[in-house]
């Protein structure tokens, strides 16, 4: 589901611009609710797989413990620096624990195809590397709000 925008359709990223802005990217930032109702935001590293974001999170963080009270997320994956340059995109929905809780390296076919995309976006290796702290969230995003500024030239 994509939410209408104040400049509406004219800056919204096409789909096709979404997903490889999203599989190029390496940090978002990760909104999730705290027990007194109050928004705690944190930067993560994630992989694209073209229909989910997964996130690959310390078990022992604030964030895990409240997407575990509260799986509603929120995440913004930005990029630019001049303004005419800034791109992005808010990806919203519920997270869902996939895998064992730390992730040790248990088989879980899941994980298989993810693990490998994100040990080579972000390690550069061929197989994860596990060290029985992080455990793995996926937000299939409910909605996504996109933008890109470098379309306001064109204007």
């Amino acid at each position: 589901m994509t939410v209408a925008q104040r400049h509406g359709r004219r800056i919204m990223m096409t789909p096709e611009e979404l997903d490889s802005f999203l599989a190029e990217q390496r940090t978002c930032r990760v909104a999730t609710v705290s027990a007194d109702g109050r928004p705690h935001l944190s930067a993560l590293w994630y992989a694209w797989d073209g229909t989910s974001l997964w996130l690959y999170s310390l078990t022992r963080s604030r964030r895990w413990a409240e997407l575990r009270a509260d799986p509603r997320v929120s995440v913004l994956v930005d990029d630019g620096e001049d303004y005419g340059e800034l791109r992005g995109a808010e990806l919203s929905g519920t997270a869902v624990f996939v895998g064992e809780a730390p992730r040790t390296g248990e088989p879980c076919p899941e994980l298989d195809a993810i693990e490998l995309l994100f040990a080579a976006k972000n390690f550069g290796l061929d197989l994860m590397p596990h060290d029985g702290r992080h455990a793995w969230l996926r937000l299939t995003p409910d909605a996504i709000a996109s933008w890109d500024f470098r379309k306001l030239a064109s204007l």
